[in-house]
């Protein structure tokens, strides 16, 4: 006796009611999982390829309106647009809309209400709510935050670049464009990047911060509040020594402050966002993607520091080579510590994973989310805003508490590192 043919996933999305044009052009892989994409009002448009075993699509997303979309293990939370281009190991929370032509790759976290225009690139980047982004964009390796509403957001302008890759062969270049404790909140000024301009990693801007269009900034500006134009004091020509980072000091501490931050990011998911997840199968499936997501971005960011730390030998070498009897020992014992406490420095990121930070603050603070919860219901955005001034303090008290012991409890390994 026969058997009948079992019926292709795309078939079987159909019958769920997902809307597919031309079902024939549609190509999805044997480990994706049907149970695992939502039948209510969600749209596939013609030649799109899903994968991944992981891939989560819930109600209301559209994918592939300007042009096919190829989506690999990614988790779309509600009303997600993903116009066009190719999303893979990247995670987006409700209402996140991208245009055609996007590259976004491992280690994206993109939370409620993101936007990007056309032609936009992403890897290893976390975009807190509102932020937008233009068109033709290279934005890998930061973390960006500010803004409180669609209308009042962090924006970066078209053809902007976070350059996150230096002539040392090193990507030990993450930049923090606001910060997790304030940021957190929803209650912080924007940050504006101008178009046709760069950021050149690892660097620190501060909120309320606008860098003109066409510029290139190079160094950090943690007190934001300002308006920020291209530097005039670089030579036309200088000597350059391939290895030789003359910058080392601002490196190490800008990386470890950054891993400090989403090690924070990590905490606050953990115990605070959990809670507006709830019992939905769908919506803890999105919760545990977003939080894959913040530690992949933790494991990169400890091993392109590694990467550095094992270039110190022979930057040691041509640091003698180059300034002969100019080399100070200063500069050199702190090359060298940082190589030699390595070990124990990846050791200490690594164990900060399970620091809490201030239990009383942390326990306060969720007592009153919990609170709002019970007031308002699990919409994250209304509860979070309106949480109040003295709520706001206590989570940044907490939050920023928890960097500083771990940025404290790393850089005292390198004690060269100290003034």
């Amino acid at each position: 006796m026969k058997h009948a043919p079992d019926r292709s996933k795309v078939e079987q999305l159909i019958e769920k009611g997902v809307r597919i044009y031309s079902p024939e052009t549609i190509t999805m892989g044997e480990e994706v999982s049907v149970d695992r994409i939502s039948g209510d009002r969600v749209i596939i448009h013609s030649g799109c390829k899903i994968h991944g075993s992981s891939t989560l699509i819930m109600a209301g997303c559209e994918i592939g309106y300007e042009g096919p979309a190829t989506i690999e293990n990614c988790q779309l939370g509600p009303y997600v647009k993903l116009k066009g281009g190719f999303f893979s190991q990247s995670t987006f929370l409700e209402k996140v809309t991208l245009g055609s032509g996007a590259h976004i790759r491992d280690g994206c976290l993109l939370e409620e209400q993101v936007k990007g225009a056309h032609t936009v690139g992403l890897k290893q980047t976390i975009l807190f709510p509102f932020v937008t982004l233009g068109s033709l964009i290279n934005f890998c390796d930061c973390f960006m935050a500010g803004g409180t509403s669609r209308k009042n957001h962090s924006e970066v302008g078209s053809s902007y670049i976070h350059f996150n890759y230096t002539p040392d062969q090193d990507k030990a270049t993450p930049s923090l464009i606001g910060d997790v404790p304030k940021g957190v909140m929803l209650n912080q000024k924007p940050i504006f990047l101008g178009g046709q301009g760069g950021l050149v990693g690892p660097v620190r801007i501060g909120y309320g911060t606008v860098i003109a269009a066409g510029t290139i900034y190079r160094k950090d500006f943690p007190e934001g509040d300002g308006l920020l134009f291209p530097g005039s004091n670089v030579k036309r020509q200088q000597p350059l020594h391939l290895g030789l980072y003359p910058g080392l000091k601002s490196i190490i501490a800008n990386n470890i402050n950054y891993i400090a931050s989403i090690i924070a990011l990590r905490k606050w998911y953990i115990d605070s966002r959990s809670l507006f997840f709830g019992a939905d199968p769908m919506k803890k499936l999105l919760y545990e993607g977003a939080l894959e997501k913040i530690e992949m971005v933790v494991t990169e960011r400890i091993k392109r520091l590694r990467e550095v730390a094992h270039k110190m030998p022979l930057s040691i070498e041509l640091y003698k080579e180059v300034m002969k009897e100019h080399a100070l020992q200063r500069h050199q014992h702190l090359r060298m510590e940082f190589f030699e406490q390595w070990p124990k420095i990846e050791e200490s990121l690594t164990h900060c994973l399970s620091k809490t930070g201030d239990p009383e603050k942390r326990d306060e603070f969720l007592a009153l989310i919990q609170q709002r919860i019970d007031q308002k219901g699990k919409d994250y955005l209304r509860v979070i805003k309106g949480t109040g001034n003295y709520g706001a303090l206590i989570c940044t008290e907490w939050l920023q508490g928890l960097i500083d012991e771990i940025n404290d409890e790393t850089l005292k390994l390198i004690p060269s590192f100290r003034p």
